[in-house]
């Protein structure tokens, strides 16, 4: 009998976002970050969907459920939580990116503010 595939890993760091990114590499990249946040500072790739407004908000993705959805927020915690919540719902593919926003300021663009 088949194994079912292994689960893709929860997180996912933000070099290998950003690799990804410059690869033009297909996948959704969600900020769900308040939009406050997000007029601060933000990934220009990123769709903007606030935690607080997804379970309102998620048939926006329904069209995205195979492709991989890389989710982010300030530091990691908020986008783990939403990951987890957007695998129950149907997106097997859904990973948070570790570290967050500030991590991405640090590492990959040190022009962005950090908050």
């Amino acid at each position: 009998m088949p194994q079912p595939a292994a689960a893709e890993p929860l997180e996912i760091d933000c070099r290998s976002v950003k690799t990804r990114l410059d690869r033009g590499e297909p996948f959704v990249l969600l900020d769900c970050r308040e939009a406050d946040e997000h007029a601060l500072v933000r990934i220009e790739a990123a769709r903007l969907i606030p935690m607080s407004e997804l379970q309102q908000r998620v048939g926006e993705l329904s069209d995205e459920r195979e492709r991989e959805v890389i989710v982010h927020c300030h530091h990691g915690g908020r986008s783990l939580r939403v990951a987890m919540w957007l695998r129950e719902q149907g997106f097997p593919k859904a990973r948070s990116m570790a570290g967050g926003i500030d991590q991405w300021a640090q590492e990959i663009d040190p022009s962005l503010p950090r908050y």
